[in-house]
């Protein structure tokens, strides 16, 4: 595709853009947190909602610090975190989920391009589920939270001497964005439309 000339390395965001996702996740979200007033959680729901990039356990506290207002301690957030991922592990598995167009282009191009996930999903979640859906293998690496996503960014860049210029990501949230401008590296948008308005943008890979 012409958007990669000059390119060699694709980041890639896991929920949205390899995965049809969002759904699952809003239900995972609503049974764990069964026991608290369904209006918090639609409000948590629509935070989820605009900040797709963001970790689970960014998530959780926003709920109770910024919607409930009171505190939360670190093991309240890991324990909701962990029954989320339960939730997650047996609802993820189903490879119809899977972005055909996407995967596709991946497998078409794994010797194009050095590729690797990284998500605001949790880490060790993502790579069971990709392991389940038979994609690992395209991947130099899987990354997630709670590890932020700038920082997994910087990372890679590091870890793999990538220059900036020659690496890109592909992201549906505007946490996508932040982290690729953060780390000075070219971002595409895909499978939301409200990115279109200031970015460079991929309508479909088939």
């Amino acid at each position: 595709m012409r958007e990669f000339i000059g390119k060699e390395v694709i980041l890639w965001d896991f929920d949205g853009v390899i995965v049809d996702s969002m759904a699952v996740r809003e239900k995972g979200f609503v049974e764990t947190l069964k026991d608290f007033p369904e209006e918090e959680v639609s409000q948590l729901i629509n935070y989820h909602e605009k900040n797709g990039g963001l970790s689970r356990y960014v998530k959780f506290r926003y709920f109770f610090e910024e919607i409930r207002k009171e505190e939360v301690d670190q093991k309240k957030v890991k324990e909701l975190s962990s029954a989320f991922s339960d939730i997650m592990r047996k609802s993820l598995i189903d490879k119809r989920i899977l972005i055909g167009e996407v995967v596709g282009f991946i497998k078409s191009h794994q010797e194009d391009f050095k590729m690797h996930v990284v998500s605001g999903s949790d880490g060790e979640e993502l790579r069971f589920l990709c392991g389940q859906l038979g994609i690992s293998s395209y991947f130099y690496s899987i990354e997630g939270s709670p590890t932020p996503k700038i920082e997994l960014v910087e990372n890679l860049l590091q870890e793999y001497k990538y220059e900036k210029k020659k690496t890109c990501l592909i992201g549906d949230s505007v946490n996508d964005k932040e982290a690729a401008d953060r780390n000075g590296i070219d971002f595409y948008g895909y499978n939301n439309t409200e990115l279109k308005k200031e970015n460079a943008y991929i309508n479909s890979f088939g």
